[in-house]
C-alpha cells in the first residue's frame, strides 16, 4: 500500500509521521510554500477557544492537547513544548467586562498578576492564571518533521491529483486544497510580529483585550516574542503599517518593555478557513481522504489529526470524533 500526502505543512508532515511510524510507505508532495505554521505562535490552548466553537471542535482540540507531550517527545529533539502556562488578561473597564464572560474561574487582583508576570503594565486591572495551557514553536517542529521525513519528501507543485501515483491520497494543502478537491477552503490573512528581547522578560503566554484590542504575546525561551495576530478577510501578502502599529500598540501598552525590543519580522500568514471555520477530515471519495481547513487551530490539532487520518489511510474504520468534520458537510 503506498500513500501519497499532498501538502508539506505541519498538517501533512504530522500525518506522514504517523503513517511511516506504522510502516506504511510515503510520499509526500511539497510545493515549497510555507503555510499557516510558519507564523503561528503555536499556542496550545483548547480552553481558551472553547467560547467561540463548536463543542464537537472542543472536544477535538482538547483531545489533540492531550496528545502533544508523547508526539513533541517523539520527535525526539526540543521543540519547544513549554508548559508554563497563560495568563488571560485584560486592562480597561470595559475589557475586564467583555474577557470575564470567557473566563472559567475567578479573576486575579493586579497585584497578583504581577507576582506571576513582573512585567506587566500597572494599566492591567485583571486576569487569569490557566496552568494547562502549552505552547510549542511551530517552526522546530516543521523542521524536526522534516528532517524525519527526509527521503520521503519530494518538491512538486502538484495541480491535479490525477498526477498523484498512489493507493491513497491525502490532502493536506492548507489553502490550496480548495483548487485540488472544490471544497470551500478560503484564505483568512493574519499579521504578525516577531520581537527579539533579553530572555525571561516574559513568562507566560499573554492573551489579552487591550483597550478593545485582541492579542496574544508568545515568549520563546531564546528570547523571541510572537505578537500576533490580525484577522482579515483578505488573501494578499501586504504587511500594512496600521497592523503593525495595533499590534505593536496593544503589545507595549501590556508589556512596557517590549518598546526596548528588535522587531526582527513582520509576517503575513493565511489561515486555511471554511465555511464554519472547522476543519475538513476524513474521506472525500474513494482513495482520497482531506485533512485541511484547520482555520486557527492547525497547531494544536496536528496529532489529532494525525492519528484519526492515518487510521483512515491504513483501512481502519471513522473515529467517531470525525462525524462533525466530514468534508462533503457543505455539499
Amino acid at each position: 500500500m503506498t500513500v501519497a500526502v499532498v501538502g508539506g505543512g505541519i498538517i501533512g508532515l504530522s500525518i506522514a509521521w504517523r503513517l511511516v511510524s506504522r510502516g506504511a510507505d510515503v510520499t509526500i508532495f511539497d510545493d515549497g510554500v510555507d503555510g499557516a505554521w510558519n507564523v503561528a505562535a503555536g499556542m496550545l490552548a483548547p480552553g481558551g477557544e472553547a467560547a467561540f466553537e463548536t463543542p464537537a471542535l472542543v472536544g477535538l482540540m482538547k483531545a489533540s492537547a492531550e496528545r502533544w507531550p508523547s508526539f513533541a517527545s517523539s520527535l525526539g529533539v526540543d521543540v519547544g513544548y513549554d508548559e508554563a502556562g497563560t495568563l488571560g488578561l485584560a486592562v480597561t473597564a470595559d475589557d475586564v467586562a467583555s474577557a470575564s464572560r470567557e473566563w472559567s474561574t475567578p479573576p486575579l487582583r493586579p497585584s497578583e498578576l504581577r507576582e506571576l508576570e513582573p512585567a506587566l503594565s500597572p494599566r492591567v486591572r485583571a486576569g487569569v492564571y490557566l496552568p494547562a495551557d502549552r505552547q510549542v514553536d511551530p517552526r522546530l517542529v516543521v523542521a524536526a518533521l522534516r528532517d524525519r521525513l527526509a527521503d520521503r519528501i519530494v518538491a512538486k507543485r502538484v495541480s491535479t491529483l490525477d498526477e498523484v501515483d498512489a493507493t491513497t491520497i491525502v490532502v493536506a494543502a492548507g489553502c490550496g486544497t480548495a483548487a485540488l478537491t472544490g471544497l470551500p477552503v478560503r484564505p483568512v490573512k493574519g499579521q504578525v510580529l516577531r520581537l527579539r528581547g533579553e530572555p525571561g522578560l516574559i513568562r507566560h503566554v499573554l492573551e489579552a483585550t487591550v483597550d478593545g484590542r485582541s492579542v496574544y504575546i508568545v515568549p520563546r525561551a531564546d528570547g523571541e516574542i510572537v505578537v500576533g495576530a490580525t484577522q482579515e478577510e483578505r488573501s494578499d501578502w501586504t504587511v500594512t503599517a496600521g497592523g503593525v502599529y495595533d499590534l505593536l500598540r496593544a503589545a507595549v501598552e501590556l508589556v512596557p518593555d517590549l518598546a526596548e525590543c528588535a522587531l526582527a519580522e513582520t509576517l503575513v500568514g493565511h489561515r486555511p478557513g471554511t465555511p464554519d471555520n472547522a476543519p475538513l477530515l476524513g474521506v472525500l471519495r474513494e482513495g482520497v481522504l482531506v485533512a485541511a481547513g484547520h482555520f486557527r487551530n492547525g497547531v494544536l490539532l496536528a496529532p489529532v489529526t494525525a492519528d484519526l487520518i492515518a487510521d483512515l489511510a491504513l483501512g481502519g474504520p471513522a473515529d467517531p470524533m470525525l462525524d462533525d468534520f466530514a468534508p462533503g458537510r457543505f455539499a
